[in-house]
C-alpha cells in the first residue's frame, strides 16, 4: 500500500567519505574510498547529550547503502520509515548506518573472501569504530545490531554467529539459506550462458564428453568465465540472464575463493556436465547458515534478539531455508522470532515495520 508522507520530524542523513585500509588491494580492484550514509533521528539534535543505539543496514545483492536513503516512489525509504515508527511511538530513536559494500560482482555476502574483499572486517573493524567515534552512539555491542534482506539477511545471521562481539541483535529478512534449494536451480542456466564463451565454438555432431569435461573437472575456469567477465564489464546493458550469471559467480567467489586459480575462485560443478564436485560443494555448504548453527551456539545464545522472516511464496525458495534455520535454532534452544507472510522475495521493505521496533527494543534492554 502506498504511504502518504506526513509532517513528522524526519531527522537527517549525514554523508561521510571513508578510505578503507581493509579493502586495499582487493582482488577486484574495487574502490577503497567509499561514501557512508548515517541517519540521525530528530532527537539527536534535540538532546545534544543523549546517546543512541545503532543499527547497520546490510542491503541485498546488487544494492548499496545509499539506495536505502534515496527517494522512493509510492513508499518510504528506510530513514523515512524509521522516522514514522519513532513519531508514532512504535520504537525509540536509533541511529541507522548504511554501508556501501558494492563490488564489481554486484555485491558480496558480508564475509571475508580473497576473491572479493574483506567485507566482514570492513564492517566490524573499520565502520563500527568510525561511527562510534563520530557520533553519539551507545558504543557497546549490547546496543548495536544489524539487519538486512536477501544477501543482507544472510550477512546479518552469519554476523550473529561469527561476530557476536560486535552485534547483539539482528534481523534476517529472506536471507540465503539451504543452498541446495537456493542456488542449485540457477546452475543449469548459468552453465548454458557460460557455454557461449567456451572455445573452440561448438559444432553439431559426435563429441567425446570425457575430453570436454576433463579440463573443467576441478571447478577451474578453462577461459569461458574470464571471457564472460570481460564481456560483462565492457557491456552497456546487463540482461536478466547475465545478472543471474554474475550473481552465481559472486557466490562462488564468496564461498570458495582460491588465489592460486584463474579468477581467484573455483566453481562447485563441472562446467560441461553440470555434475556437482563434492569437495567444492562442501566448501559452499560450510557457509550455509543451516549448517553453521551447531558451531556457533554460544554466540547465538548471547544475542539479545534474533528476528527471521520470509515470504512463503519466495521465488528463490528461501522460505524452506528459513524454516530449517528456525527449526535448528529451536532444537538448540536459541531464542528467536520466526515469521512468515504472504508475499515473495521482492519489495518487502514493509517488513521493517515489524523488525525495527523489535531490534530497538532488544538493544535498549
Amino acid at each position: 500500500m502506498p504511504i502518504k508522507r506526513a509532517a513528522w520530524p524526519q531527522g537527517k542523513v549525514v554523508e561521510i567519505e571513508f578510505d578503507s585500509k581493509v579493502l586495499k588491494r582487493n582482488f577486484l580492484g574495487d574502490p577503497t574510498t567509499r561514501k557512508l550514509h548515517v541517519w540521525l533521528p530528530a532527537e539527536y539534535e534535540r538532546h545534544p547529550k543523549r546517546r543512541f543505539p545503532v543499527l547497520f543496514d546490510l542491503v541485498g545483492y546488487s544494492g548499496s547503502g545509499m539506495s536505502h536513503t534515496n527517494w522512493k516512489n509510492f513508499g518510504e525509504n528506510v530513514p523515512e520509515r524509521a522516522a514514522r515508527l519513532i513519531a508514532n511511538q512504535r520504537m525509540d530513536p536509533v541511529i541507522l548506518v548504511f554501508p556501501d559494500c558494492f563490488t564489481a560482482y554486484g555485491g558480496n555476502q558480508y564475509i571475508n573472501s580473497s576473491a572479493v574483499g574483506r567485507y566482514a572486517d570492513y564492517l566490524v573493524d573499520e565502520l563500527v569504530p568510525l561511527v562510534d567515534a563520530r557520533f553519539r552512539t551507545l558504543p557497546k555491542r549490547e546496543h548495536r545490531g544489524c539487519f538486512g534482506k536477501s544477501s543482507g539477511g544472510y550477512g546479518a545471521i552469519v554476523h550473529a554467529m561469527k561476530y557476536a562481539h560486535t552485534w547483539s541483535a539482528i534481523a534476517c529478512h529472506s536471507g540465503d539459506a539451504y543452498f541446495d534449494f537456493v542456488y542449485r536451480n540457477d546452475f543449469s542456466k548459468t552453465l548454458d550462458h557460460l557455454a557461449r564463451y567456451s572455445e573452440p565454438s561448438r559444432s553439431a555432431g559426435a563429441i567425446d564428453v570425457r575430453v570436454l569435461e576433463k579440463k573443467v573437472r576441478n571447478g577451474i575456469d578453462d577461459g569461458r568465465i574470464r571471457r564472460f567477465l570481460d564481456a560483462f564489464f565492457s557491456s552497456r546493458k546487463v540482461s536478466s540472464v547475465e545478472g543471474h550469471v554474475i550473481m552465481m559467480l559472486c557466490m562462488a567467489a564468496s564461498y570458495d575463493p582460491d588465489p592460486k586459480v584463474p579468477n581467484g575462485f573455483r566453481m562447485p560443478l563441472n562446467l560441461e556436465t553440470g555434475e556437482i564436485i563434492p569437495k567444492r560443494w562442501k566448501a559452499w555448504l560450510e557457509h550455509d547458515p543451516i549448517f553453521m548453527v551447531e558451531d556457533h551456539l554460544k554466540a547465538l545464545r548471547s544475542m539479545r534478539g534474533i528476528w527471521i522472516d520470509c515470504g512463503w511464496a519466495d521465488q528463490y525458495a528461501i522460505h524452506y531455508g528459513a524454516r530449517i534455520l528456525s527449526k535448528r535454532l529451536a532444537e538448540h534452544d536459541v531464542d528467536h522470532v520466526y515469521e512468515e507472510f504472504d508475499d515473495n522475495h521482492s519489495d518487502i521493505d514493509y517488513r521493517l515495520d515489524a523488525s525495527l521496533p523489535y531490534l530497538v527494543s532488544a538493544l535498549k534492554a
